[in-house]
């Protein structure tokens, strides 16, 4: 049995617990407020946006989740968040690496400026 699974929303790793004992498999947020907030057209425009910057930029360049969330809207800075859950998810989805001083870091731990890169 896997211990640790990928939360659909937010795209942070979270472990098994004992009250998801009867219902490993079903699981797929980390908490309530993810499964409350499913995702939606601004979170599958984010993703695409990631996609479409690092595709404009090769297979060398990288990209700040800002500059997807300010493709995504005039007020980018409420989306900032969206936008690192969005390159979360495509890390989980093996399609891009994120990186904090030129190395790949855990997405679930990177905490301040990280970068978005295609993966290698």
């Amino acid at each position: 049995m896997l211990r640790t699974k990928t939360c659909a929303r937010c795209g942070r790793d979270f472990e098994w617990r004992k009250k998801w004992r009867g219902c490993w498999d079903e699981v797929r947020y980390c908490s309530q407020r993810c499964s409350r907030s499913r995702l939606g057209a601004v979170d599958n425009a984010l993703e695409r946006h990631v996609l479409d910057l690092l595709a404009a930029r090769g297979p060398r360049g990288s990209i700040c989740p800002s500059e997807a969330a300010k493709l995504a809207g005039e007020d980018w800075r409420p989306l900032m968040d969206q936008a690192r859950m969005a390159a979360r998810r495509l890390v989980a989805g093996g399609a891009v690496e994120i990186t904090q001083g030129g190395r790949v870091v855990d997405p679930s731990a990177a905490r301040g400026p990280i970068r978005v890169r295609l993966r290698r």
